[in-house]
């Protein structure tokens, strides 16, 4: 008995089964469907529609609309998105109001099948794990898309084999790097950073983030991608810096900048700000006591901050899962800040998840922070508190030592930046009015302590000799 070859065209239903034309690979690869799981979209979509919790979970797979089998579906995840980044409540109602001002409600099936989504799932609670299955059939298909794509390229033979090599390597490349949720990550050779720098040796230097003291300005240069710390005791002057450096960003140099604020309300904070910008005490502001010219000093700087591309988040309870949705939001309206502005570090949520103790989660809350600055490639600016060791040594100078509840956050910052007044604790000292920002890290530049006068009746620090 003769063992069938490929040339014996042995059949099995309709075609030989060694056919290697490539009209017979056309015809399977239409016969097979792409790798999905339609269930797994749904349950993925009806935990977001039933949790807010589960958005910021399923958004952390780094899920896009693209990664969804059904168009549909990826229309409903991007309306999902984009009401939370905006900070609207969503659910089946709520996504259907804004999917019929959008024109896509009967596109999507309408809200019957909102309500569908929602009642195909029992829980929230596994939203994440249905959108991770979803991301892995996403970057299945991409590997097929290229395959398929290279199968053309070698039947066609067009151009030299070495181009063909190429071709493909580039198609297995990119689809293993642009998959929903990442990939494999581009490797750095010695070679590579070496024939970057050469290239870029004349060049502008990198862009570093403008600071409004001039003396810090000098020794941290702040680039994307960096995370840098204000720690002191509470009242100090930790929100006072901030406000400065978001002030100084967006108003003077127009760079957007998101302030995450945990500690006061938008309110309070355009309070402050209209204090510092001003030159208006911060009291007669806030009592609407106004004197002289000062209703005159606070149209102007309105005018000024009007026009400044800030942007103020004060949710009672910030997570790094909502800072990364907000960013994306930002990022897709073409608004990416520069800068985030976080106050403070150590009132933040973590994600939740049981069995850490407080140190773990503010471990964790850092780890996140950095996180946020690389993969945005933007700077992070948060303020952290210090222990009650301070104040029980004589000279209450701060130390690296004293941050509170976390080895990480000096770990992972580029910089920490310690507030140091003496007046705080002797209203009489002869050092009155000064505040030292002590840079006790920084791994752009030196250490060292720059002094700045204090305005605290204006809400802001200057530089020493720069006057009113």
């Amino acid at each position: 008995m003769s063992v069938p070859t490929q040339h014996d065209g042995i059949e099995d239903g309709g075609g030989s089964l060694f056919d290697d034309t490539p009209e017979a690979a056309e015809a399977v690869a239409f016969e097979r469907v792409p790798p999905q799981s339609l269930e797994a979209e749904q349950c993925a979509l009806g935990g977001m529609l039933l949790s807010k919790d589960a958005i910021g979970d399923v958004t952390e797979t780094g899920i896009t609309a693209p990664a969804y089998y059904r168009p549909v579906h990826g229309t409903i995840h991007n309306a999902i998105v984009d009401m939370y980044g905006k900070g609207e409540p969503v659910d089946p109602i709520t996504v259907a109001g804004y999917l019929t001002k959008s024109g896509d409600i009967d596109r999507v099936g309408g809200a019957s099948y909102l309500h569908t989504l929602v009642q195909l799932v029992p829980t929230a609670a596994h939203a994440q794990h249905y959108a991770e299955i979803v991301v892995e059939r996403y970057k299945l298909r991409r590997l097929v898309e290229a395959g398929t794509r290279i199968v053309q390229m070698g039947y066609a033979a067009e151009g030299d084999v070495a181009d063909i090599v190429n071709a493909a390597q580039a198609e297995m490349q990119s689809a293993a790097q642009l998959g929903a949720g990442g990939g494999l990550e581009r490797v750095a050779t010695v070679d590579d950073m070496l024939e970057e720098y050469l290239v870029s040796m004349d060049a502008p230097p990198p862009e570093r983030l403008p600071l409004p003291y001039a003396d810090l300005q000098a020794m941290l240069p702040m680039e994307p991608g960096d995370l840098v710390v204000i720690a002191a005791r509470p009242a100090i002057g930790k929100s006072v810096v901030l406000l400065d450096i978001a002030r100084h960003v967006a108003i003077e140099h127009g760079i957007q900048v998101l302030m995450s604020s945990m500690e006061m309300s938008h309110s309070q904070l355009m309070e402050r700000i209209i204090a510092a910008e001003a030159r208006v005490p911060l009291n007669r502001v806030k009592d609407r006591e106004y004197q002289n010219d000062d209703r005159q000093r606070i149209y102007d700087a309105a005018q000024r901050i009007g026009n400044s591309p800030l942007v103020v988040d004060d949710g009672p309870a910030a997570t790094i899962v909502r800072l990364r949705s907000r960013l994306r939001w930002l990022q897709a309206q073409g608004k990416l800040p520069g800068l985030l502005v976080v106050d403070y570090l150590q009132i933040m949520k973590a994600s939740g998840k049981g069995g850490q103790n407080r140190t773990g989660e503010v471990d964790e809350i850092a780890r996140g922070l950095k996180e946020l600055a690389g993969e945005f490639r933007i700077r992070v600016i948060t303020a952290a508190q210090l222990n009650r060791e301070v104040e029980k040594r004589e000279d209450k100078k701060p130390m690296m030592a004293d941050l509170r509840e976390s080895g990480s956050i000096e770990a992972e910052a580029n910089a920490v930046i310690l507030l140091h007044r003496p007046d705080a604790y002797d209203k009489e000292h002869e050092r009155a009015g000064e505040m030292d920002l002590i840079i006790g890290k920084n791994r752009q530049g030196p250490t060292g302590t720059v002094t700045v006068a204090f305005q605290g009746h204006y809400a802001r620090a200057r530089d020493l000799g720069t006057g009113f």
